[in-house]
């Protein structure tokens, strides 16, 4: 898979209350809003500090436990080749296989997820 991906993209960490999330990642831990973007009825934000990029939404209910990064995102360029080598190597792909979200960034994403041998999602992520 990693010719078919450049890096670490995002983790995403569901939030009990997305507004008390980007104040404390923002305002406690210097993270900047990369972006704040509709998800369905709610909203999902992304936050950047250096290299590390946070991906958290609402409308969901948080672990509040350790544990509760919810996914592991790499860059795929490519999201049809990078699922076509998915399938190839037999990788575990969620049924819901290639979707997109419209609203995030300037021309939407394009994504699908694995699960990794402890049942951990991966998700590889085209922005468009």
């Amino acid at each position: 898979m990693s010719a078919f991906t450049t890096d670490l993209q995002h983790s995403g960490i569901i939030a009990r209350n997305l507004d008390e999330t980007i104040d404390f990642y923002t305002r406690k831990l210097g993270f900047e809003v990369a972006g704040i973007f509709p998800n369905g009825e709610n909203r999902c934000a992304f936050l950047r500090y250096g290299h590390l990029t946070i991906e958290t939404w609402e409308g969901e209910e948080a672990p509040m436990m350790t544990g509760a990064i919810n996914h592991l995102a790499l860059d795929a360029p490519d999201i049809e080749a990078a699922y076509r080598n998915a399938q190839e190597l037999g990788l575990e792909i969620k049924e819901d296989g290639i979707q997109s979200i419209p609203a995030f960034w300037d021309k939407g994403i394009r994504y699908f997820n694995i699960f990794g041998p402890n049942r951990e999602t991966i998700e590889f992520c085209q922005i468009l």
